[in-house]
């Protein structure tokens, strides 16, 4: 089925409903995609846990040059 014949298919619908029904038909634009934002990656408690490490390390190292 073309975009055209659904189109087609559609007005016969709402006719058809207008007529049998005596009701009211509301069309409505398509709602646009939603931006997508980039995906981050969380750290993970041992993350964390790694980065305190090597942040206590370099400051050991930092401490015993002269």
């Amino acid at each position: 089925m073309t975009k055209d014949e659904l189109r087609a298919e559609l007005e016969r619908q709402e006719q058809r409903y207008k007529e049998v029904y005596g009701g009211e038909v509301t069309t409505y634009a398509a709602q646009p995609e939603p931006e997508r934002k980039p995906w981050r990656k969380r750290a993970t408690v041992q993350d964390q846990a790694f980065i305190q490490e090597l942040q206590k390390m370099e400051k050991e190292l930092k401490a015993e040059e002269p």
